[in-house]
């Protein structure tokens, strides 16, 4: 390896004086901090129609009015339990899937292109063939939500199926364990990071799907609350809901994140 690039991979070489984690740190606030200079600056400049992209001066206490608003909370916790059912369902649904495709190749292969290209394929198609099957309420956001949910898990399982020691596997079959022994026993205790990094994966998709189904149709949820700001054309609330989502979505990817440390560790 050359120095230039020594330089940059190996920790010993860093500044002195400055631990990884506070340069990472600095360069995450600097980044943030960044992004709010150049907005404030497009905000004052008039390039863009009128109000599109306000100011934090307005965005900032529209956000406060929002958290401290009772209209709030009651939308929060139907997109929350959304978003909860719709991974549970999908979880219920993938692991299983997962571990069939991966341990048997010859279906995985079979149905390969398929859960590829669905993978790919934005849900929100299928926005009007749920609502025939569940109608239009919850049900239809939960299902887009786990619909949208259960390909990033299946394909993650199948990765960490086809990676698992064949020595794992050859013992098994040595002790004659049956196949709920051989998923009890061998597979699954193989395959908490790969299905802890499809649940993380999937999650951020389901709520994606949660939000275009509320945003779509429903008189209910944040998803429901960002698009009747908009039609108000109240957008500093418009964008405060945005940065509430937002920042549940990188408090559950954190919570994911940790939560498979732990089991890393």
């Amino acid at each position: 390896m050359s120095k230039t690039y020594a330089h940059f991979s190996d920790p010993a070489l860093a500044r002195p004086g400055v631990s990884p984690a506070r340069r990472i740190l600095l360069i995450r606030v600097m980044t943030i901090a960044v992004l709010v200079a150049v907005w404030e600056a497009v905000s004052a400049s008039g390039l863009l129609y009128k109000g599109v992209v306000p100011s934090f001066s307005l965005i900032i206490p529209a956000f406060f009015k929002l958290i401290m608003s009772s209209e709030l909370y009651g939308n929060l916790l139907v997109t929350l339990s959304e978003v909860l059912s719709g991974i549970v369902i999908a979880a219920v649904i993938a692991i299983p899937c997962g571990l069939l495709f991966g341990a048997r190749r010859f279906l995985g292969r079979a149905a390969e292109p398929y859960i590829n290209a669905l993978a790919t394929t934005p849900k929100i198609v299928f926005l009007p063939i749920v609502m025939l099957m569940v109608g239009i309420g919850p049900e239809s956001k939960i299902a887009l939500g786990a619909l949208s949910a259960v390909f990033p898990i299946v394909l993650s399982i199948i990765s960490g199926v086809i990676q698992v020691r064949r020595v794992h596997l050859d013992v098994g079959r040595s002790f004659n364990l049956s196949t709920l022994q051989m998923v009890t026993k061998i597979y699954l205790p193989s395959l908490v990071l790969p299905i802890l990094t499809g649940l993380r994966l999937g999650l951020g998709v389901c709520i994606i799907g949660v939000l275009l189904g509320e945003i779509k149709l429903s008189n209910a949820g944040l998803g429901f609350l960002a698009n009747d700001f908009y039609n108000l054309y109240l957008i500093p609330d418009l964008y405060a809901v945005l940065i509430l989502i937002f920042a549940l979505a990188v408090a559950a990817n954190v919570l994911m994140e940790a939560v498979a440390k732990r089991f890393a560790s």
